[in-house]
């Protein structure tokens, strides 16, 4: 759909003046009203949302550079702020805002002599639970997640590997924060969860590991995938097949050899089908990702992918294995990596690839896995210099082909997360149906979720 804009500048103006009051709004409606809950901080009132969201030169930035993209008119702008609020957002996979890393303790460590693996450990942790220890991080948090009009997220919650004492890290690090933001942030363990809190006005994680938990002791096939029962027990919904490189269950999406899966593999989807676990498949080879979804008898999805069709990527998926996600039940989801996105790299591709995917396969098996966060800004003691650490070779799971297309920063800010409400906007922009915006935005999401997940006895 083309917009009638009249004067472009006048209506990027009107339409900047309307996020920045459909936001506060938002922010009102989901605020919770337990004011001696001390998590509500300054970024409780809307005004002062509407305040610091303009004093945050890193969403206003993104928020305008987009908005200059798109050229909405008023009409389209109203309309689809106020459908993203109303809407259930379920991000298919990306990263609660992340918070700064206090610099004294990481110079501390260092020259303390501190290892590697610990100092990658204290790095990790701060980014992601530091909103619980320190107020500034924690209203810049808030204030992202309001901003974003976000729901939950599939949270990756598992480092890129098969070991559980390292993806057990991050499971605990997000259960953690949810443990302590309550009520403002908690973690779902069920697709009812995510229902409650969309209609309590709060967010939710629900999370996801980046590989499948094995004990790798290699006795018996049975012996091996006990782990995945225990990792959905403590909260994971969600497992890549693969990442980069081959495993035990496949080739992942750099392997030049695109071997497909192995039969353990094919043992290891049919366990996560029985415990409730979705198979991802967003960093499998082409042919692992084409079989995983052609054996699977639950929906299979690739979280946060791209269409070969527009611009070719190892990180992509080709037009046969779109139709296998489809007719499995399960759904591509659309990423903001510029580089994965081609074209302009910027929100335009983003919505196109949405609209050759629904094109391709269907409205019903599209969605949005964004894969980026926002970062917090550095607080004032970030100045500080830290000591040098010792260079490192590139870690094994990486794997990552040399990229031949550099986005500007203008194209990566403008699909930066904090502007979810402006991909609803370019979607109305684009014609389609409130019906099919709701679908894309998180319906989808949210169908393959309560798809997969089992069915218990009621409670009595």
């Amino acid at each position: 759909m083309k917009s009638n804009n009249g004067s472009a500048s006048e209506a990027i103006t009107s339409s900047r003046r309307t996020l920045l009051k459909a936001t506060a709004l938002s922010a009102a409606a989901l605020s919770l009203t337990n004011s001696s809950v001390a998590l509500q901080t300054k970024t409780g009132n809307p005004e002062r949302l509407d305040e610091l969201i303009q004093g945050n030169q890193t969403i206003a930035r993104a928020r305008q550079i987009a908005l200059d993209i798109l050229k909405p008119s008023q009409k389209q702008m109203e309309h689809g702020l106020k459908l993203h609020a109303e809407s259930l957002v379920f991000d298919g996979y990306a990263f609660s805002p992340r918070t700064s890393t206090d610099p004294v303790i990481i110079a501390k460590m260092i020259e303390e002599g501190a290892s590697e693996v610990e100092l990658q450990d204290a790095t990790e942790d701060m980014g992601m639970t530091r909103a619980v220890t320190n107020l500034r991080e924690r209203e810049e948090f808030m204030m992202a997640f309001r901003a974003s009009g976000v729901t939950c997220i599939y949270q990756n919650a598992g480092e890129e590997c098969q070991h559980p004492q390292r993806l057990i890290k991050r499971l605990a690090r997000f259960t953690f924060l949810t443990d302590m933001l309550k009520p403002f942030l908690t973690k779902a363990t069920t697709p009812n969860d995510i229902d409650l809190v969309k209609k309590h006005g709060g967010h939710c994680l629900y999370l996801t590991g980046n590989g499948v938990p094995l004990p790798q002791d290699w006795i018996s096939v049975e012996e091996e995938l006990r782990t995945i029962r225990v990792f959905f027990q403590l909260g994971i919904r969600m497992m890549h097949l693969t990442y980069q490189r081959r495993n035990m269950l496949g080739d992942g999406c750099a392997e030049t050899a695109n071997g497909g899966l192995s039969d353990f593999g094919r043992q290891a989807i049919a366990e996560m089908n029985r415990q409730g676990v979705l198979v991802d498949v967003a960093h499998s080879g082409w042919q692992t990702s084409l079989e995983a979804a052609k054996i699977s008898s639950k929906p299979v999805v690739a979280s946060h992918t791209t269409a070969a069709g527009l611009h070719h990527h190892i990180r992509s998926k080709p037009d046969e294995v779109l139709k296998a996600l489809a007719d499995s039940g399960g759904y591509a989801g659309i990423c903001c990596i510029s580089q994965f996105l081609g074209g302009k790299c910027d929100i335009n591709a983003f919505l196109d690839h949405i609209d050759y995917v629904v094109k391709k396969i269907g409205i019903d098996h599209v969605a949005i896995g964004t894969d980026v966060a926002y970062s917090s800004r550095p607080s004032g003691n970030n100045s500080i210099k830290l000591p040098p650490r010792r260079k490192s070779r590139a870690r094994f799971a990486s794997l990552w082909p040399k990229e031949t297309l550099t986005a500007t920063e203008s194209a990566r800010e403008s699909i930066a997360w904090t502007n979810w409400p402006l991909f609803t906007v370019g979607l109305v922009q684009r014609g389609y149906r409130d019906d099919d915006v709701k679908k894309i935005i998180g319906g989808n999401v949210m169908r393959v979720a309560k798809a997969v997940f089992p069915t218990y006895p009621p409670l009595a």
